[in-house]
């Protein structure tokens, strides 16, 4: 069974200098048809003005994924992650006891694009950990990627969850399948493009919840990229 929530249903936040939707209720935006999805807790699509972002703040018992599209994030944290992030960059955060961090648009003159993603962990205060690595197209091209795995299978970063987020990119006409095991469910996020998802066509900020099915079928009609989160 597919439950398609279209890119326009989502809550969206424009404070000028950050323009955010939200997939999940996050802040301000409060919808109790969309708490979460399993583990899947937050998908937030933001844009950071230049030189704008958050100064330090607090997380705990979440592992937060932040995937960087265009521009350039300077983070910074108190268990001596500190760096500046570029398109394909991936970071990963386990927050477990207690972190505190920072996010910033590292230009002054561009903007910034990017998908930062919580997923609930299956260990409560655990040790924070800081993580980076870089998905190049051609890892995205032909196959699925793995971003964030809780086996850390392919090199992918180790979350504490049972659960794999993958990425792919997809140009018009190509196809690409997924099989979920039994028990499993998974959600399919479209970053660009346009794709048909077991039938159904999803553009853009669109995105499919999918329960009691085994096969996902993926057929792009444009040049497409497609977050795919495989979940217990």
């Amino acid at each position: 069974m597919l439950t398609i929530r279209r890119s326009h249903e989502r809550g969206h936040a424009n404070r000028g200098w950050l323009d955010a939707y939200h997939s999940f209720s996050f802040n301000t935006y409060y919808d109790p048809t969309n708490m979460g999805f399993g583990p899947l807790r937050v998908i937030n699509e933001d844009k950071f003005g230049p030189g704008r972002g958050f100064g330090m703040h607090p997380h705990e018992d979440m592992e937060i994924v932040t995937y960087v599209l265009s521009g350039s994030l300077a983070h910074e944290d108190n268990t001596g992650g500190k760096g500046v992030l570029k398109p394909g960059d991936i970071q990963r955060m386990s927050a477990g006891t207690g972190v505190y961090h920072s996010e910033y648009n590292a230009s002054p003159t561009e903007w910034l694009h990017l998908f930062q993603i919580w997923i609930e962990p299956n260990v409560r205060g655990a040790a924070p950990r800081y993580g980076e690595s870089h998905l190049p197209e051609s890892a995205k091209r032909g196959k699925w990627a793995v971003v964030v795995s809780g086996t850390g299978r392919d090199g992918a970063m180790h979350i504490h969850q049972d659960a794999e987020l993958l990425t792919t990119l997809l140009e018009p006409g190509e196809e690409r399948s997924h099989t979920l095991a039994d028990g499993r469910r998974a959600y399919v996020h479209i970053v660009t493009g346009e794709v048909s998802v077991n039938g159904e066509v999803l553009k853009a900020g669109d995105a499919a919840r999918i329960e009691d099915e085994t096969q996902l079928a993926l057929v792009a009609s444009a040049a497409s990229e497609v977050l795919l989160f495989d979940l217990p």
